[in-house]
């Protein structure tokens, strides 16, 4: 008999993805990232996942820089930064954090510092609400394959 925890732990993740599309978080990019993975890349949405926060960590970054610098001036160099972002948050299918990028880009694009600001705020709060939710995702699959593996006795009545 198969652990009887993982059917439980494949339900709460559908829950969570259900919830994560139904708020615009995420896309069907994402459920298409999801299919690409299979037994000779168990690992493979998590590590792209990785990749791109571990990207997005240095995109952040850098537009912070870029606007607290007092002599800003280079909104070129911001709309850069934003399409990398856009492009990578497409790619897995961040959805809200590849919206609050075409905003925020269109507010570098009239060189408005303060709706540029407000866009990077609100750009951190979407980017640590995904990174925790998809985090949360990948360790109830952690759980949920090690549960499927778990054999139990069977019981001789």
């Amino acid at each position: 008999m198969l652990g009887l925890g993982a059917d439980r732990l494949r339900a709460d993740m559908n829950r969570l993805l259900a919830m994560l599309f139904h708020q615009g978080v995420l896309d069907e990019q994402f459920l298409q990232l999801q299919q690409l993975q299979d037994e000779s890349s168990p690992n493979f949405v998590s590590e792209v996942v990785n990749i791109y926060f571990h990207e997005s960590e240095k995109l952040l970054r850098n537009l912070r820089e870029l606007l607290m610098d007092r002599e800003f001036s280079d909104y070129k160099k911001m709309g850069t930064h934003l399409n990398q972002f856009m492009g990578s948050s497409s790619s897995i299918g961040a959805k809200r954090i590849r919206n609050v990028c075409v905003a925020f880009r269109a507010a570098s694009e009239h060189n408005n510092r303060a709706g540029c600001l407000r866009a990077l705020e609100v750009l951190e709060h979407e980017y640590c609400y995904l990174k925790n939710k998809l985090h949360e995702l990948f360790q109830i699959e952690q759980q949920r394959v090690l549960a499927a593996g778990v054999r139990y006795p069977m019981q001789n009545n």
